[in-house]
Formats: C-alpha cells, structure tokens, sequence
C-alpha cells in the first residue's frame, strides 16, 4: 500500500494498478475535514497520483458503472467498502496518473562526480545535525547490510520504534539513497555509489 503521508490518505494496490492500467479514474474518501484539493499530487509506487477532482457524492449515487471507474466489481462492493471507512462526509475523489515518480531517476543515477557526492554529504550532515546524535551512515550501511529485511527487526536492532524508524528510512530515500520492497528496503544504486564515494568518512 502506498501512502500520501502529508494528508495520511491512502492508495491501495487495487486503485494503484487501475491508475497505472488506465482502469481506475477516482476513488472513494469519507472526511469530517477536506484533506485535499484538485491539484494535489502525491508520489506512489506507480508514480505521482494528481487529484482532478473532489465532488460530495451519496452512497446511493455510487452504483455499478461509477463503482467500476473506482477498480470494484459492483456497486454493492464498492458501497460495502466505503461503510467500513469511518466517519464524515463522501467523497469521490478524481485521480489520474500524472507522470513518473523523479525519485526513481535520482535512484538510479549511480554516476556521482566529487561534487554530487559533496551534495548528498552536506544534506546528510544537516539530518545529523538535527538529531540527538548522527544517524544517517549507520541506516544506510544497515540497509545495505540486510536488504529485504521487515523494517521492524531492523528498528529493534538499533533499539528504535518502528514507525520512528520508518520516518528516518523515508527522508533517506527523499534523497534517492534507498528504496523500499515488498518486504524491507534496500540502498539503491546512487545510496550504493555514496557509501563507496565515501568509505573514508567512516573514520571521522
């Protein structure tokens, strides 16, 4: 499942895959307080998700072909479904697929020059800095360490919660220095090329 984490709106696999097949046009949100806005975007396993659209709906106005636009076989699904999503008001929610997620091609960039090396390490210095204690090496020589490994077993390794952890984790592959699997995460191919870029830093 992928997650807009600013507004805690969630996409899952089944709107996922119809956003990226071209199947699925909107989804179903019940709000107390609006959490987002046609314009929005968001950046998912798939790629960045923009909101087209928001229009207060009814359940009843949610019947088979409209259901069908939101990846559900029925109308009686897709209603049984958004019964069991709390509270507020209904929502349709228009979405579309508005392009590939930039995070991937920084990932992927593995060729890193003295001064894209620099950069990253000014970045991460700054993350220390604003921590109790330096903790961004230590993560990306774990995650290299045991890729594919619950986030979980790796938190409690370092004596951390999970979710504390998970945070951490996220601001490093903001960077493009890890990415995340199905299970665990592992250093991507530009947080590969840094560590070696820079095995001498740990020494100092």
């Amino acid at each position: 499942m992928a997650a807009w984490h600013g507004d805690r709106v969630l996409l899952d696999a089944r709107t996922l895959r119809g956003l990226a097949d071209g199947t699925v046009t909107h989804t179903y949100r019940r709000w107390s307080v609006v959490r987002v806005r046609p314009g929005s975007t968001m950046r998912t396993r798939v790629g960045v998700v923009e909101v087209t659209a928001l229009d207060l709906i009814a359940l009843e106005d949610v019947d088979d072909p409209d259901a069908g636009g939101a990846g559900f076989r029925s109308g009686a699904a897709a209603r049984s479904w958004i019964e069991k999503r709390g509270e507020g008001e209904l929502y349709r929610v228009g979405l579309r697929l508005a392009g590939p997620d930039p995070r991937v091609a920084l990932r992927e960039d593995g060729d890193l020059d003295a001064a894209a090396v620099d950069k990253i390490r000014a970045r991460l210095a700054r993350m220390d800095r604003a921590a109790p204690e330096p903790w961004t090496r230590a993560y990306l020589e774990l995650v290299a360490a045991r890729p594919a490994v619950v986030a979980r077993t790796l938190a409690e390794g370092l004596g951390m919660e999970r979710d504390p952890f998970k945070i951490r984790v996220r601001r490093l592959k903001e960077l493009g220095l890890t990415e995340s699997l199905d299970v665990g995460y592992r250093l991507s191919p530009r947080g590969r090329a840094y560590l070696a870029a820079t095995e001498a830093d740990r020494a100092t």
